[in-house]
């Protein structure tokens, strides 16, 4: 679902459902003018009029197959919209707002199908009964399709993840825009969507069920003195806590990391939300910067040492 400000999804909701009311009102009015004949052509729910001509019924049978689509889809609508107001004030809501809108959806489009073809004059009771061999053929063609719904339900009951979580599935990195009851769509963070069946989704990594951890590795030069670099650090890792409100705990100075050709690596790490663990990183790198250049820490660069070896002859290297 896209996401909209709830006071747009209100009144729309607001604006079907007025529309609807009127509708209903019309309806019940038809059943206290029976005798206004178009009110009964209007009712979804009333007996179709038979003393209409040949011509005037082809017109009144549209104007009804009209009145009952426009009814069947503002309900499901109404619905849906709900869902989208109501699901994000639970926890997990979201996840399941969208399932049972998705859920709403097909319902509608099923619901409407078999109320035409009633209107129609089809015998739907013959439908239904045969809908169990038709199940049948259908589900041995239809698995993947059977199978992705009961994945997608499995998903929001268990709390695997829901909207706007973080997650990491066959190497692809995103954040959850929308679960439907057959596919879930992630968008990374180029804007590229990736819409994944939901019996697909076998293993994942969900990045936002807890704190992720920022880690930044920052080198300095053999010259300089270790402890006084640590002394330092320990001095002002607090302040960059205040500056950043990213950061949810730490920085913390962990040691050092390794000691590399040009460096001593120091490591420092920092807790956060996972959608801001890169830029909680490249503010750190920012700060560490700042505060080594201003108590003359050196950050080294790689260095190559070129060694001339003397011929014996005494001639120079060529």
């Amino acid at each position: 679902m896209k996401k909209n400000p709830r006071w747009k999804l209100l009144v729309h909701g607001l604006f079907v459902a007025v529309i609807l009311a009127a509708y209903v009102l019309l309806i019940v009015g038809s059943y206290y003018w029976k005798d206004v004949h178009w009110y009964q052509v209007l009712n979804p729910f009333a007996a179709f009029p038979t003393e209409s001509t040949a011509s005037e019924y082809v017109l009144e049978m549209f104007v009804r197959l009209l009145s009952l689509t426009f009814v069947v889809l503002s309900i499901t609508h109404l619905v849906r919209l709900l869902l989208r107001l109501v699901g994000p004030r639970f926890r997990r809501g979201r996840a399941l707002a969208n399932l049972l809108s998705s859920f709403a959806k097909y319902c509608g489009a099923i619901v409407l199908i078999f109320a035409i073809l009633g209107t129609l004059g089809v015998d739907t009771t013959v439908l239904l009964a045969s809908a169990g061999i038709l199940s049948l053929v259908v589900g041995l063609g239809a698995q993947p399709l059977i199978e992705d719904i009961f994945a997608g339900i499995f998903i929001v009951f268990e709390h695997t993840f829901e909207i706007g979580d973080i997650i990491i599935v066959d190497g692809f990195r995103g954040t959850v825009k929308e679960m439907g009851i057959r596919t879930t769509k992630i968008e990374d963070a180029g804007g590229d969507v990736k819409v994944i069946n939901n019996s697909d989704i076998r293993t994942l990594i969900n990045m936002t069920s807890q704190l992720s951890t920022a880690v930044c590795d920052v080198a300095i030069s053999y010259c300089d003195d270790i402890e006084r670099v640590e002394r330092v650090l320990k001095e002002n890792l607090g302040k960059i806590k205040e500056k950043y409100k990213a950061i949810v705990n730490g920085p913390t100075y962990v040691g050092v990391q390794s000691l590399s050709d040009s460096g001593v690596v120091l490591r420092i790490t920092a807790e956060c939300n996972e959608m801001m663990r890169y830029q909680v990183q490249r503010d750190i790198n920012r700060e560490i910067k700042i505060l080594f250049d201003q108590n003359g820490i050196t950050i080294p660069y790689p260095q190559l040492v070129v060694h001339a070896e003397k011929k014996e002859d005494g001639e120079s290297p060529s």
